[in-house]
């Protein structure tokens, strides 16, 4: 493995350009070899970051040198364990089992979750040797998500491990459709992507998540229904892969509002998606109401995202 090495040297005068430098090589998640020496494994991209570093000190009066290593047979193993990230995915985990038994409310166990995620994903970024301590962490990290869901929105189904088959859409048209009531994100959206993609006269029922759903219709979004949760994939996602509508980037990019929301994630528009809802329920308690206009939102950004993606 060859190496990158930045040596820096900066006046004593100026400690906020020491600060910010120092601030921004531990955000690369560089290895200090000693003070004012720094290490990366050499890739393009980190080199360019390191660059822009060294320049930045020469520019604050200091001294800079951005030097490529060899491989170190004699050393290499103590150089990756500058990099050894195991004690900061601890103490994700530490806060991951605290979030698990946790009794503060829903909302403020998914306020931390989402905190712990991008704490995560930060970490993961730098992690240029990831090995069992990420692994473990990442799983510690689905687990708790889960529970986080489940005190959320009771009743949410359980993912499933299976193959999702493709379906005819011509053998799924003017059916009648159940999912549970009281709607939010994934079958609010599920609904408005079978009646606008699936089956344009689908009707629908909603149902008591604490009673029998009805035997004669096409389930979505519950345990034991037809589409729900597979692998990853929220209901909204199983939908486009079991119609063949995954090709479709404006979709896609609804999905990754929906999967955001359902079971966490990043997208951009999630948060004000995410508003608009809240603000429709608290305005309407008729679940055909709320597919109605819920729906018109979901047009809107169905049309924006096809007109930005030249459709």
């Amino acid at each position: 493995m060859n190496w990158l090495l930045l040596i820096l040297s900066l006046p004593s005068d100026n400690a906020t350009a020491r600060t910010r430098l120092w601030r921004a090589l531990k955000a690369l998640g560089c290895g200090a070899l000693r003070d004012g020496a720094w290490l990366l494994p050499r890739r393009a991209d980190l080199e360019i970051h390191l660059h822009r570093l060294a320049e930045e000190a020469r520019a604050e009066r200091g001294v800079a040198w951005l030097l490529e290593i060899g491989e170190q047979a004699d050393t290499e193993g103590a150089l990756v364990d500058l990099f050894d990230r195991g004690a900061d995915y601890a103490e994700i985990d530490q806060a991951l089992e605290r979030l698990a038994v946790s009794e503060a409310d829903a909302a403020e166990q998914k306020k931390t979750l989402r905190a712990l995620r991008r704490q995560f994903e930060q970490l993961a970024g730098t992690d240029y040797f990831p090995g069992q301590a990420r692994r473990d962490c990442a799983l510690r990290l689905e687990r708790v998500a889960k529970l986080v869901r489940a005190r959320l929105h009771p009743g949410e189904p359980s993912a499933l491990d299976a193959a999702i088959p493709r379906r005819e859409p011509a053998a799924y048209r003017g059916r009648r459709w159940a999912t549970r009531r009281d709607l939010w994100v994934d079958r609010l959206a599920s609904a408005w992507l079978i009646r606008r993609h699936i089956d344009p006269k689908a009707r629908f029922l909603w149902f008591d998540p604490s009673g029998v759903p009805p035997a004669e219709a096409l389930g979505f979004d519950f345990d034991g229904a037809v589409f729900t949760h597979v692998g990853e994939r929220v209901t909204f996602e199983t939908l486009l892969a079991s119609f063949g509508l995954e090709g479709d980037a404006a979709l896609a990019r609804i999905a990754a509002i929906v999967h955001s929301l359902d079971v966490g994630g990043a997208a951009p528009e999630a948060a004000g998606f995410e508003a608009l809802l809240k603000g429709l329920k608290a305005r309407i308690d008729d679940d055909d109401r709320l597919l109605e206009e819920g729906g018109r939102l979901l047009d809107d950004l169905y049309l924006a995202f096809s007109e930005k993606n030249g459709a």
